[in-house]
């Protein structure tokens, strides 16, 4: 409670943040927002009743455009991976500062993928222990054109569409053109699940 009650405090004092309501656990947390219909739901991983890896993809399961960021202790927490291919939006470590929470919150609102870069190490790890890439989801990169497969990689990367612009001398707005039809294409619903695709497909690997 004291940490539920605490982030409460450090976001509802943000001027664009408003706090519209707290859960004690995952069940309630599916009540809350069904019936608050919330921009962004900010999700502890352990909790009971419900965790936070099965109320994500109940979530997801029940509203396509929900935003889910989930917290935990540890970057390297076990449900990392599982969060983010349930459907999670962004991931931020508890021991964050104030301020890279409404960030991370902003960033998440704004439809941008939160992957800190010890998320990305962890997925590439994750995604190396389990082995040879999926073959049908190796199979729909042929359906993207060789810039698309590019920026995807990018994407995966945890870049920004304004760091992916500078790096392929592009405008921005030609970065958003190709991520949107990248995600059309390939079916996906975010940048998240965009990375998640590209560890899958074999396109992001350890060291690469």
């Amino acid at each position: 409670m004291m940490v539920r009650e605490g982030f409460s405090v450090l976001l509802g004092a943000q001027p664009d943040i408003e706090v519209v309501g707290e859960a004690v656990d995952g069940r309630q947390a599916l009540a809350q927002v069904a019936a608050l219909r919330p921009d962004v739901v900010l999700m502890d991983i352990r909790m009971p009743e419900l965790n936070g890896l099965d109320a994500t993809r109940e979530i997801v399961a029940a509203d396509a455009d929900a935003k889910v960021l989930v917290l935990t202790t540890f970057d390297l927490d076990e449900y990392v991976y599982q969060a983010l291919r349930a459907g999670a939006s962004g991931f931020l470590l508890k021991d964050a500062s104030a301020r890279q929470l409404a960030d991370g919150v902003r960033v998440v609102a704004a439809g941008e993928a939160l992957l800190a870069p010890t998320v990305t190490k962890r997925l590439i790890q994750e995604f190396s222990r389990l082995g040879a890439p999926r073959a049908p989801t190796q199979e729909r990169v042929g359906d993207l054109t060789e810039r698309e497969t590019e920026v995807l990689v990018l994407v995966a990367q945890g870049r920004s569409n304004s760091e992916i612009a500078e790096g392929l001398v592009v405008a921005e707005s030609t970065v958003k053109t190709h991520v949107s039809r990248i995600l059309v294409k390939l079916g996906l619903r975010d940048r998240t699940q965009a990375a998640v695709f590209a560890y899958e497909a074999g396109l992001v690997t350890p060291g690469g």
